[in-house]
């Protein structure tokens, strides 16, 4: 059944936490209709309910006929409950028929019409770990304790495998690492392993942006056209896109463009064959969801799309870009898009949501949407970079990435998000990929920064505003 209904399942990023009950009463809401109409048969209404990449996949009368043949003779659908809803877009269900269980995974494309519709053989949750997961924290200081009361709940789970964390609070820096760099090597992460970064990239996309303007080669109300080549800036959706609007999701194009899926080869590592070429192609006749500025509606085909202008602005790639104007000023000379020979073996192996070995993402033309990876000792120099500026080029530029440049529903700067956590305000930004999850918070008056990296999709939202909850 598996050829017939699998449609490309992309792990995209969730922003703020207040999104995800909407959403997932959004695919909730679509599921009720889908139980009505299969257990009246009505395969007609089940199609007209997906999307274009759902059609694109599957003729209206090939769908007539796996389900004739394959899925309405299981019956009706007796039960039916919520396994889980991964990042913010994936749902799974538990479905109980006569003679059997299968499980659906669900997902919505932009217009909340069905994108991922996939049967599979229903598989019982692993229950949660029992016995203590391996840990360097010492326990002894009360900050010790208020962490691991938060992220034991995390790697007590069933799904995940290693996590390190690392803690700025007043000038004191602490770091613990739980679990392992693979399951049942016994190997504890440390600050010099690699982790997938995922959207947190996005914030070294803003600070490029800053640096650059800063150095007046270009303006945040510069519109994109002014970068495009002319068959594309051709395009008058496009004319009112700035470059502000690519970096604080305001821009109304839409999360991923459609004709990425389309050109996949690997639906577990989604980006890496999208080039420029596709991207302009994309561009060429795409339609906005929103008029620029109006609205936020995170995308990773803006900032993508962002870090492209970027390389013809700067005459270097995304990654020598990071390198040069972040990386090497800060000292961080573990963060790169590319690992070579001899970094490679400290990268942690990534797992995905169901706690299975995966293989971590790669990218090409939209690298800067999520592609770095770094260690927790690069990344904590990154959050005190970020926590207290200095005068340098490189702190105005990180200065400016703080400035608010929308209010609406959402507020933001350049990348980074406002959220609140129990009454204070914290810049932030997360990231996720089909095997890891990675958390960035931090406070100048508070003088606290929190860096949580997983090598596990289930998030860390959760866990890195429990820390923060417990230092205030």
């Amino acid at each position: 059944m598996r050829s017939a209904f699998t449609i490309l399942l992309l792990f995209v990023i969730a922003s703020f936490a207040s999104a995800q009950s909407r959403q997932q009463q959004k695919v909730d809401s679509v599921f009720l209709q889908v139980k009505k109409y299969f257990n009246l048969k009505n395969a007609d209404a089940i199609y007209n309910m997906g999307g274009n990449d759902f059609q694109n996949e599957l003729s209206i009368n090939t769908f007539h006929d796996v389900a004739a043949k394959q899925l309405f003779p299981l019956g009706e659908i007796k039960e039916s409950s919520l396994i889980s809803f991964v990042n913010n877009s994936v749902a799974t269900y538990k479905l109980k028929f006569d003679s059997m269980t299968l499980q659906l995974l669900m997902s919505l494309d932009k217009r909340d019409k069905l994108q991922l519709f996939l049967f599979q053989s229903y598989v019982e949750p692993v229950s949660d770990k029992t016995a203590l997961v391996q840990t360097s924290n010492p326990m002894l200081s009360p900050t010790d304790k208020k962490v691991d009361s938060v992220a034991r709940y995390y790697i007590q789970k069933a799904n995940t495998v290693g996590l390190i964390i690392g803690i700025v609070d007043h000038g004191k820096i602490s770091t613990y690492s739980y679990g392992e760099t693979i399951k049942k090597n016994g190997k504890l992460p440390n600050g010099d392993k690699f982790f997938e970064l995922g959207s947190i990239t996005k914030t070294f996309t803003a600070t490029l942006l800053a640096y650059y303007v800063n150095q007046g080669k270009v303006k945040l109300t510069d519109p994109i056209t002014k970068f495009l080549p002319d068959s594309v800036a051709a395009n008058p959706e496009l004319k009112l896109i700035t470059l502000q609007n690519l970096s604080n999701h305001t821009s109304g194009l839409a999360r991923i463009p459609d004709n990425l899926i389309s050109h996949a080869t690997d639906p577990l590592n989604p980006y890496k064959d999208y080039t420029k070429e596709l991207l302009f192609q994309y561009l060429k006749t795409c339609k906005l969801e929103s008029k620029p500025g109006e609205k936020y509606a995170y995308s990773n085909l803006a900032v993508g799309l962002l870090g492209s202008i970027l390389e013809s602005i700067g005459k270097e790639t995304f990654q020598q870009m990071v390198r040069d104007i972040i990386c090497k000023p800060l000292g961080m000379f573990n963060t790169d898009q590319y690992l070579n020979p001899l970094s490679s073996p400290r990268f942690v192996q990534v797992y995905n949501a169901g706690g299975m070995p995966t293989e971590p993402w790669d990218f090409d033309v939209l690298a800067a949407c999520g592609a770095l990876r770094s260690t927790l000792n690069d990344m904590m120099l990154y959050a005190k970079a970020n926590l207290h500026p200095g005068t340098d080029e490189l702190s105005k530029a990180i200065e400016l990435t703080h400035k608010i440049t929308f209010t609406k529903d959402v507020k933001i700067g350049l990348a980074w998000h406002i959220i609140t956590v129990n009454g204070i305000d914290y810049y932030f930004h997360n990231g996720g990929t089909n095997g890891s999850s990675s958390f960035l918070a931090f406070n100048g008056e508070k003088d606290i920064a929190v860096v949580v990296l997983s090598n596990a999709a289930e998030s860390t939202d959760a866990l890195g505003t429990g820390i923060l909850k417990k230092l205030q």
